[in-house]
């Protein structure tokens, strides 16, 4: 199975903001300029979309099919109380907090990393399920690199981890393929 995961236009938010799990919308111009960009790259006609139910995501996912499957377990990371406020007003001593326990740490009270990647799991485990050669599925960064992590077949918690790890490095509109393995270990 392919999967070809696109994260989201650009909301409209303020550079440097924590938006996470908040439901943001996208300029018509943006959407039409990632569709556009999507469509020269030739995404596959037929293939199952699914979408994170946020409007930056489901604005697209329903540009590429009538019907796309919105999940939310493929939405973004909550982040509680730090949404909607500037990274650099967020106390140093909450992000080394949440720099020391990866996993388990709730930033803001939101979602913890190992949280997110159990719903993101569940939610791949659908998209195999439904026995598709190749599915488009659009989301948020984090949830790429959650997906990247676990279609390499490590621990959940290991998983969690790189993805955590991982350098952002992903743009609005930016396309990844995956090859997954038939069956999930």
């Amino acid at each position: 199975m392919e999967l070809i995961l696109v994260r989201h236009p650009r909301p409209l938010v303020a550079d440097g903001i924590c938006y996470g799990g908040s439901d943001l919308d996208v300029a018509p111009d943006e959407v039409a300029r990632v569709h556009a960009s999507l469509h020269a790259a030739g995404l596959p006609a037929n293939a199952p979309v699914y979408s994170s139910p946020l409007l930056r995501c489901m604005r697209l996912a329903r540009m590429l099919a009538a019907a796309p499957i919105l999940d939310p377990d493929l939405a973004e990371m909550r982040f509680g109380a730090w949404e909607h406020r500037s990274w650099n007003d967020i106390p140093r001593a909450e992000v080394d907090a949440w720099a020391a326990d990866l996993l388990r740490y709730r930033p803001g009270g939101g979602e913890a990393v190992l949280d997110v990647a159990r719903r993101v799991a569940h939610a791949l485990g659908r998209i195999r399920a439904n026995g598709a050669e190749q599915a488009i599925v659009i989301c948020h960064a984090g949830t790429i690199r959650l997906l990247a992590s676990l279609a390499r077949q490590l621990p959940l918690e290991e998983a969690a981890l790189a993805a955590a790890a991982a350098p952002h490095g992903i743009g609005y509109g930016a396309v990844l393929r995956l090859a997954l393995d038939a069956k999930p270990a």
